[in-house]
């Protein structure tokens, strides 16, 4: 990079700490002011910052590097992590969470399954998961920050990534949640004309013959293989027989966003809302602002099959196609809003680990009576603490790959089947979600010492182990006290095995018969956004390789689901 390059960055950087120097006053207010914005942020700044916590640049690199490998069928690959989010949310999920008033999703458990001593274990369980997932997160950061940025910069991998978590780290410090959104807003509008600029080089430097002479006959297309025959004997050997995990990839897909917000900072996004009727809004606009991303990875990657001749490294494919082929200043833009995705996601999940740490294990089991400065100061703790267990989980991994089909398909098919239960069987308890939640953890943590098997031969098990020690130990222990789950229920308006205690609600029959909490509704609400949003992905990525008719029909596919939409879920958004 050249000087202008240079300067853009550190600009960049100036203005985001001085936006935590600025919030610190505020932030440190309460917990609920520190972590939850005081419940009173716009749902448009919540969805941007939720969706640019997503567009995080290890995932972007992720991403770009399975694009490269596998053309488009590896769009099944990211059924994994839930890419469908925003449907399941806009339907019906966004106003459960937001129902149910909380601060922390482990403290979301109380009000499902009552303050004794098995809603105790469950909150405790879910809290210890969340901080285990996070602090892998922080260190599959670690892994692509260093990748990316030692391209540009004449430092090593590992001294790279220090000093930027070190500076992301502060200014979360600082300003809570006040400076996350905040920060990600500005964020996201460098991201987009960074991912719109990426993406307008490579429409402009690619033509159809020139893509025809370099793409593998079937990169185009959609359709997945059984097996991979090419991919024997190499290193990625382990997608080889690619059919088999398209099935559990969207298998895990379905269970994860049937789950809610798993164990990460989008539980905390849908809290922050300021009413149900915005929860379901933020879950609307959450996809909306990862367009761009996608036509920004499909540029990236086709200007690499075309041009760059030889890539040892799949994972570093993006840094240097973007050292290639931008201009002075135009860079530094783009890398200043990679900094941005990377500097959201991480402060996003930093924030939102500290306050498991804080409100759902140091403050009710080491000091309940904790005032709010003492608690402030806690998450200051907690903070620094899961950014030391993220930083040797990063040490450790090999690739960004790895760590993230690790945490993706073995972790988190450890929770997701207790997750699922909790919102959908009233019969599902306390004891029941901490048993299928350390019987997935075992047997995912055992995994991680067999690499060498393929997930969809790891998946199954992990399910299976989970499901039977949370049904079993459901039905072998007490249920839930019946005022909690009738208030529960009342409250949150869940659809399912509810039967039961559906009969003994107080609720009128006009609540009860309400069209707007219809379970029909809500799962054709679900496959119309999915379609949405596959559609809109996909439109970019077949405009930039030029691909027109594929483009257009992605597009009108979901401009036909928004339609119908307009009429079978937003008149039946709740009132304000």
């Amino acid at each position: 990079m050249l000087t202008a390059d240079y300067l853009i960055v550190i600009i960049y950087f100036t203005v985001v700490l001085g936006l935590g120097f600025w919030y610190k006053k505020r932030a440190s207010k309460n917990l609920e002011a520190y972590f939850l914005g005081e419940k009173r942020m716009h749902w448009l700044a919540l969805a941007m910052s939720g969706a640019v916590s997503n567009f995080d640049i290890t995932g972007t690199m992720w991403i770009v590097s399975m694009l490269f490998l596998f053309g488009m069928k590896s769009m099944w690959i990211h059924w994994m992590w839930g890419f469908m989010m925003g449907a399941f949310f806009l339907a019906f999920m966004g106003k459960w969470v937001r129902r149910s008033g909380v601060m922390t999703g482990a403290e979301w458990m109380a009000t499902r399954f009552g303050t004794g001593r098995d809603g105790v274990i469950a909150r405790t369980a879910y809290a210890v998961m969340a901080v285990i997932t996070q602090a892998s997160f922080i260190g599959y950061a670690f892994q692509g920050i260093g990748k990316f940025t030692s391209v540009y910069v004449g430092l090593s991998p590992t001294a790279c990534a220090i000093i930027i978590i070190g500076v992301t780290t502060l200014y979360v410090l600082l300003g809570g949640l006040y400076s996350v959104v905040l920060t990600d807003v500005i964020q996201t509008v460098i991201l987009t004309l960074a991912s719109i600029l990426i993406a307008v080089v490579a429409f402009s430097k690619l033509t159809p013959d020139i893509l025809e002479n370099v793409l593998p006959n079937g990169w185009t297309s959609l359709a997945p293989k059984w097996r991979l025959a090419e991919l024997a004997g190499t290193e990625n050997v382990g997608y080889e027989i690619f059919g088999a995990l398209v099935i559990v990839w969207v298998l895990k897909g379905l269970l994860l966003n049937a789950g809610g917000p798993a164990q990460m900072y989008d539980f905390q996004r849908f809290l922050a809302a300021r009413d149900a009727r915005d929860a379901s809004k933020v879950g609307a606009a959450w996809s909306l602002f990862l367009i761009v991303r996608w036509g920004m990875a499909a540029g990236i990657v086709l200007l690499a099959l075309a041009g760059i001749a030889s890539v040892t490294d799949p994972e570093q494919v993006m840094p240097l196609v973007l050292q290639e082929y931008l201009p002075v200043g135009v860079r530094g833009l783009v890398i200043a809003g990679l900094l941005a995705a990377f500097m959201s996601t991480f402060s996003s999940t930093l924030n939102s680990g500290a306050s498991y740490v804080v409100r759902d294990i140091w403050q009710p089991f080491f000091r309940p009576q904790a005032d709010q400065r003492s608690l402030i100061r806690a998450s200051y703790a907690a903070t620094v603490g899961i950014v030391a267990a993220g930083l040797l989980i990063g040490f450790q991994a090999e690739s960004i790959a790895q760590i993230w089909s690790w945490m993706m398909m073995a972790l988190g098919a450890g929770v997701v089947i207790p997750n699922v239960l909790r919102w959908y069987w009233w019969r599902m308890n306390g004891w029941g979600y901490a048993a299928g939640t350390a019987a997935g953890i075992l047997f995912s943590v055992i995994a991680l010492f067999m690499p060498e098997l393929s997930m969809y031969v790891v998946f199954p098990p992990i399910v299976m182990a989970s499901l039977l020690a949370s049904v079993i130990t459901a039905l072998a222990t007490p249920p839930v006290e019946e005022p909690v789950l009738i208030s529960f229920y009342e409250t949150v308006r869940p659809f399912g095995f509810w039967n039961t205690i559906r009969k003994r609600s107080l609720l009128s029959p006009e609540a009860l018969a309400d069209p707007a909490e219809s379970a029909w509704r809500a799962v054709l609400n679900t496959f119309l956004g999915m379609v949405a949003i596959a559609g809109l992905y996909l439109f970019p990525m077949y405009l930039v390789g030029h691909w027109y008719t594929k483009s257009f029909i992605g597009l009108g596919a979901a401009m036909l689901a928004a339609g119908i939409l307009a009429f079978t879920w937003y008149r039946y958004l709740p009132k304000k």
